[in-house]
């Protein structure tokens, strides 16, 4: 057997690292783990944290090329985190400039969910617990 444990991280490209690292510190609340400029690829390399918990490797690389649409291109469709309180959730981004599309209900599941962006248009879901 394989053996697979988790998801150990994902992986993010920006095109504006710093925009990037506030967003996804400042306002969705990730901690900076570790930090590293690698000159040879001219490319930042951050390590985000989840209530200590490492998730996401936020990278720059100069001229990524455009995700080909939203969001049924081929691959990753969306990144989603589970919230106690998707109103007070909502309520916090849109505070801080970030729309939300309209919460839905999950017709499999009767949950609440809703959609917004990362700076860079990469999908984002809260989905309420």
């Amino acid at each position: 057997m394989l053996g697979l444990k988790q998801v150990h991280h994902i992986a993010i490209i920006a095109t504006d690292y710093a925009k990037s690292k506030a967003f996804y510190c400042d306002i969705l609340g990730f901690t900076l783990q570790s930090e590293v400029y690698r000159e040879a690829r001219d490319s930042w390399k951050g390590d985000l944290a989840l209530n200590g918990q490492y998730v996401i490797e936020l990278f720059s690389f100069p001229f990524p090329p455009a995700r080909p649409s939203r969001p049924e291109a081929c691959g990753l469709r969306h990144l989603a985190f589970s919230v106690d309180d998707i109103d007070k959730a909502v309520a916090h981004l849109a505070a801080h400039g970030v729309q939300c599309e309209e919460i839905r209900i999950d017709p499999c599941t009767d949950k609440r969910f809703t959609f917004f962006t990362d700076p860079d248009g990469l999908p984002l879901e809260l989905y309420q617990q």
